[in-house]
């Protein structure tokens, strides 16, 4: 029987090449957007030539509304939802704290830690056995920067990401009993368009050459360790934060 999966920000980047590896795999995809439909659609399409299913759906995941609704189209389209890639998340400008105004610090946070939180607590309530689900897996996309804290950069974002290490941890021994896996992945320099949002789209080749590996990482990469943590592959790992930095 075919797997359902909700990615969330499934439209560019790591989320949309986890899509394409799921759907390699046969797994039947929701493809969550926040506004490019047009990528989402892109993305669906991929996961059906390589044998999957998918759906593309609108949602910003800092409304509960919008998060409900996602679950919801998901799980009546397809009949369940035995996973979520917990991925949306934005960055602003290179800024100092002191620089940064509220209206900033609001949205990284509503976005990346509320967003996430929200997401992780439908996912819960739709997956765990002591609430009539089935059991299932979360993987949370977190960030390298979450233990490097990105001075002169984003502490704003490295910050809502210190929040998802925490989630992931707390609900990994929150859910073990009700079966669900927890897990996170904490990308470094990833070659993403994430970069260019933030005003620096040469970002990841520049510093990723000073990795120990010498260049900046693939969102396949990254995906390829997200469907691991998915898989029975990875049946007694929950709670593990694991970098995918080249050794950052």
């Amino acid at each position: 029987m075919t797997k359902t999966v909700l990615i969330t920000g499934g439209s560019r980047g790591i989320g949309r090449a986890t899509a394409r590896l799921l759907g390699a795999l046969g797994w039947s995809v929701g493809v969550n957007y926040a506004s490019n439909r047009a990528a989402a659609e892109a993305t669906a399409a991929d996961v059906e030539r390589a044998g999957g299913r998918a759906l593309p759906i609108a949602g910003d995941v800092s409304s509960e509304a919008d998060v409900i609704a996602t679950f919801d189209t998901l799980q009546q389209a397809y009949g369940r939802v035995d996973a979520l890639v917990n991925n949306a998340g934005i960055v602003a400008p290179s800024s100092q704290l002191a620089d940064m105004d509220l209206a900033r610090l609001k949205r990284m946070f509503d976005v990346n830690v509320l967003g996430a939180y929200l997401c992780a607590r439908e996912a819960a309530r739709r997956m765990s056995t002591a609430r009539g689900g089935a059991g299932g897996v979360i993987v949370n996309v977190s960030s390298a920067a979450s233990r490097l804290g990105s001075p002169n950069e984003y502490i704003d974002y490295a910050g809502s990401k210190g929040a998802v290490d925490t989630l992931t941890l707390g609900l990994a021994r929150e859910l073990g009993p009700q079966g669900v896996r927890v897990n996170a992945v904490r990308p470094g320099l990833i070659d993403t368009e994430i970069h260019a949002s933030g005003g620096k789209p040469e970002r990841a080749a520049q510093l990723g050459a000073t990795t120990p590996l010498g260049r900046p990482g693939s969102a396949d990469e990254v995906a390829q360790s997200i469907v691991w943590l998915l898989s029975d592959a990875a049946s007694y790992v929950t709670g593990a934060l694991l970098d995918v930095a080249g050794g950052r």
